[in-house]
């Protein structure tokens, strides 16, 4: 094979447009990282105008994170779309690659398009809304901080964050313990059998002066079950949402106290062990 030589112009010529391209090109660089930082700035300003805008207009604050997630993720690929057209790069190339393999992307992000999809539901059908306390159906439970494109954020009462997917959690069983403004409690409490009365009216006097406990609701104290060391009574009152552990707590603790003055003893399991002697 015969080698050709290469012209030594071109070569000359190369290296006198190489100082002429470098410098366009880190101008480019210069002016993109200038448009990137700007466009930052403007995304900035963007959210914080919609968010005003949203807080006006008595939208739930869950939506609002929502849709602010939302429209920084759009944003930021629109501004890096555009800074790559700046650079030289064809958008039309972009999207066409993108939409080529937008199958293959689709299946390894299903699990992700699934939980957008359950955000989007969670904020349309609204199970619960930020500061609710709510249970899922795998037993996580907390006060919703709240709900991102993605994720659910909870917030146990010890302090710990709970990340729960969307799609999960939407297709999946809630409780939400605080859509209601009042919650029930019931307090199990055992008594020998001698002391039924007594007891009952006993505890049905705490019932009636707990300041916490909702006089117009339904107060109950009565036979739950019969044990086999006594009788377990239940003890039934409404008490509102935000009052409802420290009342079901205070009560449990006053009938306890209640019941030792009044000399009611509370059963506790024994063995009774007889030896015959041969």
């Amino acid at each position: 094979m015969i080698e050709k030589e290469m012209d030594p112009g071109v070569i000359e010529q190369f290296l006198s447009e190489l100082p002429e391209k470098a410098f366009h090109l880190g101008l480019r660089v210069v002016l993109a990282g200038l448009a990137f930082v700007i466009g930052m700035q403007l995304v900035r300003l963007i959210r914080s105008i919609l968010k005003k805008a949203l807080h006006k207009s008595h939208i739930d604050d869950s939506a609002v994170h929502f849709i602010d997630s939302f429209v920084k993720f759009s944003m930021y690929f629109v501004l890096i779309l555009m800074i790559a057209s700046g650079l030289g790069v064809d958008a039309a190339s972009i999207l066409a690659l993108l939409g080529s393999a937008s199958v293959a992307v689709g299946l390894a992000v299903q699990g992700s398009l699934s939980n957008l999809a359950g955000g989007v539901l969670l904020l349309v059908l609204k199970p619960f809304t930020a500061g609710d306390y709510i249970k899922d159906g795998q037993g996580n439970e907390g006060t919703v901080e709240a709900v991102d494109i993605f994720y659910t954020q909870l917030v146990t009462p010890d302090n710990r964050m709970i990340v729960l997917p969307n799609g999960t959690l939407a297709n999946g069983t809630i409780t939400n313990f605080t859509l209601r403004g009042e919650r029930r409690f019931d307090i199990p409490v055992a008594i020998s059998y001698k002391d039924d009365k007594k007891a009952k009216e006993v505890i049905e006097r705490i019932l009636r002066e707990d300041a916490c406990v909702l006089q117009e609701r339904e107060i109950a104290v009565f036979v739950d079950s019969l044990g086999d060391h006594g009788i377990n009574l239940n003890a039934r009152g409404w008490a509102l949402t935000a009052d409802f552990w420290p009342a079901k707590w205070r009560i449990t603790e006053q009938i306890k106290y209640a019941l030792d003055e009044a000399g009611i003893s509370i059963p506790y399991w024994q063995m009774d062990v007889h030896v015959d002697k041969m």
